[in-house]
């Protein structure tokens, strides 16, 4: 049986998800109060009903789940809405703007025992699972640091800093790598094209078992760079997003008899991986929760956990690169 579902907005990144749910054969209704994103719908999937009401998305008992991309600072309320009409949901990253707003979704999801998935596409990309499957292994040996690089000329929002828009992905990446929530976080920002919307932060991760994290992100660069890098005690992987190229080196540094590190160097071998669009990948782990209703990889849980983040590297941002301690709470 086809699970029928709903979009609601239709804009830069929602025509990716209308496009790759009509050809999944589950989309049912788009949604989008602005004349832009109707006209936009109808151009993505002509065959596709669209609606400016979103009570024609709530009260449809035949949609039995909803996927949201809409600007950030909406994503609460309408995740609320859906939610409590009974609507599993897919949501856009972040999953709310604070953490407390986040917890109040997950607790909701849970009561109303709905699906609740963020959209951290990249986790769904099979250059990024090849590289958890190496670390995993213990390909790498022992996790040592790992820095993310997001850089790029554009698209500059107003209504979001640079940290909300970019960085997410890298933060869900690497919480997922590390296996753990980093106890300390330390970000800087620069704001040089809009007042206190910084353009360019640098946020650094410490965790228990003392890996650090580095995340670079901007879009305000000459050039574009998607690169993930894992330095580990035996190897080292680089994943370039932009080439779509994953090189394991067989390089490390071994102390020799002297007591003196010495560096050995090997060539870069490239891995290879499956070839798959990762936002196809994230729409069919939906669509697969919705009907089995098994908690998807990047559950609302998840979600909290890299809100969490972004929020102390906010508050560091704010105070002067201060370093955040990250607390416990209920999803850490």
């Amino acid at each position: 049986m086809s699970i029928h579902i709903a979009l609601i907005g239709c804009g830069y990144w929602g025509k990716n998800l209308a496009r790759n749910f009509a050809q999944l054969d589950a989309l049912s209704i788009i949604c989008d109060p602005h004349e832009s994103g109707r006209a936009l719908a109808d151009a993505t999937v002509p065959t596709c009903p669209v609606t400016g009401d979103l009570d024609d998305v709530l009260q449809a008992d035949d949609i039995p789940a909803v996927a949201i991309a809409t600007p950030a600072e909406t994503h609460f309320d309408l995740v609320r809405q859906c939610l409590e009409a009974g609507k599993d949901v897919l949501v856009e990253k972040p999953l709310a703007l604070t953490y407390e707003e986040g917890v109040r979704l997950v607790r909701l999801a849970e009561r109303k025992q709905r699906i609740l998935m963020v959209g951290h596409v990249l986790e769904y990309n099979p250059g990024i699972l090849k590289v958890r499957e190496l670390v995993s292994a213990g390909e790498l040996g022992k996790v040592r640091y790992i820095y993310s690089n997001r850089l790029s000329l554009g698209k500059i929002r107003r209504e979001e800093n640079i940290l909300w828009s970019f960085a997410p992905h890298d933060i869900a990446i690497i919480l997922r790598l590390i296996g753990q929530m980093p106890f300390e976080v330390s970000a800087f920002g620069g704001a040089y094209l809009q007042a206190n919307i910084p353009d360019v932060t640098v946020t650094n991760l410490l965790f228990d078992n003392g890996v650090r994290a580095h995340i670079f992100v901007s879009w305000l660069h000459p050039f574009k760079e998607q690169r993930l890098v894992v330095i580990g005690s035996r190897k080292m992987a680089s994943f370039d997003d932009v080439s779509k190229k994953l090189i394991l080196y067989d390089q490390r540094v071994v102390m020799n008899n002297g007591g003196a590190p010495t560096p050995i160097k090997g060539d870069g071998q490239e891995v290879a991986y499956p070839t798959a669009e990762p936002l196809r990948e994230e729409s069919r782990a939906f669509l697969r929760s919705v009907a089995t209703r098994n908690p998807p990889l990047t559950d609302g849980a998840s979600g909290l956990r890299v809100l969490k983040v972004l929020q102390m590297a906010q508050r560091s941002i704010v105070t002067n690169g201060a370093r955040v301690a990250v607390a416990e709470g209920a999803y850490a």
